[in-house]
């Protein structure tokens, strides 16, 4: 096309576009004048179902999904399990929604195969699950039931053959009964029969998982169970006797990660899964990035940056005054043993922050009556909290090795007239969620595998069975699995091993 042709073809396609009075004919007329131009939308938009660029994650990324004993498990009075405290909690009127109760659950015990079918349908590569300390220690301590120990020994060669990596957490919150009528967690002793549990499961299923996590979330289960009472075992401490029992959880961990070492078989991997507290930049500048580290690690001081650093701030202390926890020296060289791995647990924003000229550094910014949320209230949507949460893991305390130990959503999940679930806010929530996981991922932050939270509804703690996460919407009158539009979503991300 001659250079007049070109421009007399390009001043009509302008017209056409400004006219208001854009009708088919015009519409007819600037698609021949696009031919024209060579600009076509074949060569000009990709297709969506195209591998877009910069959408990939690093060659060897692990894609799993996460569940918990207590909430999937059931069979809560089966093969000599004992009581955990969550039991006793559940008989409490009034403590769980709707009254309900975790007996029967998703009845995981018995169809953990229909569980890994699942699983391996979706195409991960590792599942995160947790071991019940009740089933396999009645009483806390002592001698271990032989039948609780064949169940997770069932479980793992049925991953094994299905091509699964079991990543196994040895806590999420089912404290036995027996040891929190000893003093739970305000007892140093209830961290030493931690460490003496830990160390026998290393023993026992070492030679087959080769990633152990020591407890999860020590933030929620300490302060909603010992500190407001909305959690079992149901305390309202006072501030001396809370900051103790905070202090053996993470003494806790030390010692399982000294226990699991010692009793694991080869080269075991052994690291925590906390639910960080993630300070994120108001506006991204470069101090304004600076003062969110600042007061990540404020934020996180008794949990991630006790374990990491060896050390309380000095801040959290001052704060404490009189009421700060009793602690020796070699407790702290024990709870900063380190770890081959960070897990972190990312949900929704800690704060937002600015920097401040006056101390610690930064200012906190409430969130305002209309900042989004999904299903559940407290999940508020901030999808960059899974770029800067591992972002500062790295930066402040040197991770070379990090994994998304949980990160999911609740909706208002309804099968439709043909039985499917379209849950396109979960959808969204992902694909928003995981963008900003790759970016963290593209500028070499170490996060080596993602675990969505979670493979199936389940019971949820204080809400019961009314609100759901799972990729699989369970009916729980049949207990029947159904794949949900988000299993389709995570399932071609996971094929691509990139954004979709």
């Amino acid at each position: 096309m001659s250079t007049s042709r070109k421009a007399d073809a390009t001043s009509r396609l302008r017209d056409a576009m400004t006219s208001f009075r854009f009708n088919r004919r015009a519409f007819a007329a600037t698609a021949l004048t696009l031919a024209a131009l060579g600009l076509t939308a074949s060569k000009e938009v990709r297709e969506p179902d195209d591998l877009q660029p910069d959408s990939e994650f690093p060659k060897g990324f692990r894609w799993g999904t996460a569940t918990s004993a207590y909430q999937i498990e059931g069979a809560t009075q089966e093969d000599g399990r004992g009581a955990s405290i969550w039991d006793t909690f559940s008989r409490l009127p009034g403590k769980i929604r709707d009254g309900d109760n975790a007996d029967i659950a998703d009845d995981h015990y018995h169809r953990y195969k229909e569980d890994v079918a699942l699983m391996k349908a979706l195409g991960v590569s590792t599942y995160r699950f947790s071991i019940a300390w009740p089933r396999l220690f009645p009483e806390g301590s002592g001698v271990p039931n032989p039948k609780g120990l064949a169940f997770y020994d069932r479980l793992v060669d049925e991953l094994l053959a299905n091509g699964i990596m079991p990543f196994a957490t040895l806590y999420h919150w089912d404290l036995p009964q027996a040891l929190q009528d000893r003093g739970g967690w305000e007892s140093r002793d209830t961290a030493q029969a931690f460490a003496a549990y830990a160390g026998f499961v290393a023993s026992k299923l070492g030679d087959r998982v080769g990633h152990f996590f020591t407890l999860n979330e020590m933030r929620t289960f300490i302060e909603l169970g010992y500190g407001n009472g909305s959690f079992a075992p149901g305390l309202v401490l006072p501030k001396a006797r809370l900051y103790q029992a905070r202090h053996h959880a993470v003494l806790a961990h030390g010692l399982a990660v000294q226990a699991v070492r010692a009793n694991g078989r080869g080269n075991v991997k052994v690291g925590m899964a906390e639910n960080i507290m993630t300070a994120l930049p108001a506006v991204e500048t470069l101090k304004n990035i600076h003062a969110a580290e600042l007061a990540t690690r404020e934020m996180n001081a008794a949990y991630l940056t006790v374990m990491l650093e060896g050390r309380y701030t000095d801040a959290y202390l001052a704060a404490a005054g009189a009421d700060a926890p009793r602690f020796t020296e070699g407790e702290l060289r024990t709870i900063s043993t380190p770890v081959d791995f960070v897990g972190i647990n990312v949900y929704a924003p800690g704060a937002y922050v600015e920097a401040s000229d006056a101390a610690p550094g930064y200012t906190a910014i409430p969130l305002p009556r209309s900042y989004p949320h999904m299903e559940s209230r407290w999940l508020t949507f901030g999808p960059d909290t899974l770029y800067w949460a591992p972002r500062q893991v790295a930066r402040l305390w040197g991770v070379k090795d990090i994994y998304i130990t949980e990160n999911g959503t609740s909706a208002a999940d309804q099968p439709a007239a043909d039985g499917k679930v379209y849950d396109i806010d979960r959808v969204m929530f992902l694909r928003q969620y995981l963008a900003q996981l790759r970016r963290a991922t593209s500028e070499g932050v170490p996060v080596r595998g993602y675990f969505v939270w979670s493979l199936l509804d389940n019971f949820e703690w204080l809400e019961g069975y009314s609100i759901r996460f799972g990729l699989h919407y369970v009916d729980y009158l049949t207990l029947k699995r159904t794949p949900k539009l988000s299993a389709s979503f995570y399932k071609k991300v996971i094929a691509r091993n990139a954004l979709v």
